[in-house]
């Protein structure tokens, strides 16, 4: 499942669900980002996306995953819209027989979330507005899938 929202979710709700309509799996794994604050003082993160490419972009990677690590499900969500710190950004959950699979998963879901999936993050703070650009360990850790 994938879902890309303005609204909040509840991880541990989200969790709760996902691992109950699993069948067969011996891990469940999950991950959620949260907005932190950074130096200066973040007033906000701004998120943009184009829907239809955002979509078809991680329901692409999620297939990817699902099928290289043999799972039973996967679960991506992800916020866009205005989010300040201390809010989640994104969750990943994976369910496989064996955890290995499950957190390799996982990694490799976040990993893709954090560098390629197509969402612009603006940083709000008290001095101004700027872009976030990719950062270098960022890109390398996909050199590792």
């Amino acid at each position: 499942m994938i879902r890309v929202q303005a609204m909040p979710f509840d991880a541990g709700g989200e969790l709760n669900r996902f691992a109950a309509e699993v069948d067969g799996a011996g891990a469940v794994v999950s991950f959620t980002g949260v907005v932190r604050d950074v130096a200066g003082g973040l007033e906000a993160m701004e998120i943009e996306h184009y829907p239809a490419m955002t979509e078809k972009a991680l329901g692409a990677i999620r297939a990817q995953a699902v099928q290289r690590w043999d799972l039973a499900d996967a679960l991506v969500i992800h916020r866009f819209g205005r989010l300040e710190p201390g809010e989640g950004i994104m969750m990943v959950a994976t369910a496989a027989r064996h955890r290995r699979d499950a957190f390799e998963a996982a990694e490799f879901l976040m990993d893709y979330l954090k560098s390629r999936a197509p969402f612009w993050k603006k940083e709000i703070t008290r001095d101004g507005a700027a872009w976030v650009a990719s950062k270098a360990d960022d890109e390398a850790a996909l050199g590792r899938w």
